[in-house]
C-alpha cells in the first residue's frame, strides 16, 4: 500500500486537544470533526489541508486525553498518514482501531519539512521525501495491520473476515 501526499509539519507534543478542541466533541462525524481538526495547532489547517496530506511531526503526537476523537477528525479530514518521532500510546492504538495510517520514523520526522512531497510504502517500510530525493527506512508494518487499513479499519477489517473477505 502506498501513500503519497503534501506534508504538513507540526512540533513535538502535539495533545489530542490542539488535533480536535475540546469544544467540538458534541459530534462524532467525522466530517464535522474535519472541519475543525488541527485548529489549535494552526488555525488555518483545516482549511488548507487537502485528502491525501501527511502530517509529520515530533515526538509524542498524540499526547493527552485518550479521545477517540483525535484520530477520527484526522481521517475525516482524509489525512493520508501521520510521521512522527513518537507517538503516544492510546492514541498509536486509536489511530490502528480507525484505519489511519501512523508510522514512527525519527530520521523522517526531524528531516522532512512542510510543503515537501513525500510518498510512503507500508509494506517494504520506506518513506521517499520526492522533494528532496532523500529515503528512509521504519519497521515495516505487519501484514494484519496492512490489511487493517486497507479496510479502513479494525472494524471493517473484522467485517469484512466474518464475510469470508
Amino acid at each position: 500500500m502506498a501513500i503519497k501526499g503534501r506534508v504538513w509539519k507540526f512540533g513535538d507534543d502535539i495533545n489530542t486537544d490542539e488535533i480536535i478542541p475540546a469544544r467540538y466533541l458534541v459530534t462524532t462525524d467525522p466530517k464535522e470533526l474535519a472541519k475543525h481538526v488541527m485548529e489549535d495547532a494552526d488555525p488555518e489547517f483545516p482549511n488548507k489541508v487537502k485528502p491525501g496530506d501527511i502530517i509529520v511531526a515530533g515526538k509524542n503526537f498524540g499526547c493527552g486525553s485518550s479521545r477517540e476523537h483525535a484520530p477520527l477528525a484526522l481521517k475525516g479530514a482524509e489525512i493520508g498518514a501521520i510521521i512522527a518521532e513518537s507517538f503516544a500510546r492510546i492514541f498509536y492504538r486509536n489511530a490502528i482501531n480507525l484505519g489511519l495510517p501512523i508510522i514512527e520514523s525519527p530520521e523522517a520526522a526531524r528531516e522532512i519539512e512542510e510543503g515537501d512531497e513525500v510518498e510512503i510504502d507500508l509494506e517494504k517500510g520506506i518513506i521517499r521525501n520526492l522533494t528532496k530525493g532523500k529515503e528512509y527506512t521504519f519497521k515495516p508494518l505487519p501484514e494484519s495491520l496492512q490489511k487493517v487499513f486497507e479496510a479502513g479499519g479494525l472494524m471493517e477489517y473484522a467485517q469484512g473476515r466474518l464475510k469470508g473477505e
